[in-house]
């Protein structure tokens, strides 16, 4: 049987604060490697996760369909199966369709509005979920069964890394998401003074900084939980735990992500590996 697959995208997880934060169970997994997202926001980062394209590397002097082809090739080492090739992908590119095609049961659960299932990210999934909290890693956790007679593909998108953050006792300033924009977006464009448009006042760099410290506080916080997720999973699961992309902290001026193009917001933290002995 193919090996079990669990893919963990830390929704905005910049790569130096996985460093800077505190992981004996993503250790487990081997190194960290810096790689870059192919976006700067979650809707289009995750149609190339749902595409088998993982954040990439980025090597000189290589013609880029060669990296594609080898990062699609990875994919039957991951699973344990010969079963697999690059005409696999073809013409479809959708991950969880070719994971249903050699006997998956696929199984997404995320966190932000922006995939929710009418969305169109549900392609090839059997089970389809947007979480009722965007913080609901531990419910994602209780649910996952892992049956001796089939394999599963489970893709988790979580929203404990993603401004605003979900730890309670943190006392820091907030502002809307794309969501939030669009619950009141109309009631601002109907007042024609134009007033309520006016843009907030930045954040000044101390506050970025408790901002940045809260999102390592989440990593450890998802870290913790990964080790649930170990301790129930057979041998035989392999693991990929990564970021959609990266979040600004008042680096250069910029603060969130999405409409920037600055280093930092592709940058996003990559391991991978078999599950570790508990």
């Amino acid at each position: 049987m193919p090996n079990h697959l669990v893919v963990i995208i830390m929704d905005s997880c910049r790569h130096d604060s996985y460093l800077r934060a505190h992981t004996p169970y993503g250790d487990r997994l081997g190194p960290v490697e810096a790689r870059y997202s192919y976006a700067s926001w979650t809707s289009p980062s995750h149609q190339a996760l749902l595409m088998g394209q993982l954040p990439h590397t980025s090597p000189r002097r290589v013609f880029a369909s060669e990296v594609y082809k080898r990062a699609f090739a990875e994919w039957t080492e991951r699973l344990g199966t010969q079963a697999l090739s690059f005409k696999s992908f073809v013409p479809d590119l959708c991950l969880p369709k070719v994971l249903k095609g050699l006997g998956y049961r696929t199984v997404a659960r995320v966190s932000m509005p922006v995939l929710n299932p009418l969305a169109g990210f549900k392609r090839g999934f059997d089970d389809y979920k947007l979480m009722a909290n965007h913080n609901d890693f531990a419910g994602m956790v209780a649910e996952m069964t892992f049956p001796a007679d089939q394999p599963m593909f489970y893709f988790l998108n979580l929203g404990e890394t993603h401004y605003p953050y979900m730890l309670k006792d943190a006392d820091l300033p907030r502002i809307s998401g794309v969501h939030g924009v669009a619950a009141t977006m109309d009631g601002l464009l109907a007042r024609q003074d134009g007033s309520g448009l006016e843009e907030p006042q930045f954040f000044p760099k101390e506050v970025m900084s408790e901002l940045h410290t809260q999102q390592v506080r989440c990593v450890e916080y998802v870290d913790a939980l990964i080790g649930e997720l170990f301790a129930k999973s057979p041998d035989n699961t392999h693991f990929i735990l990564s970021a959609d992309h990266g979040e600004m902290f008042g680096e250069d001026d910029f603060f969130g992500h999405g409409p920037v193009m600055h280093p930092k917001c592709f940058e996003v933290p990559f391991r991978e590996g078999r599950r570790p002995s508990i």
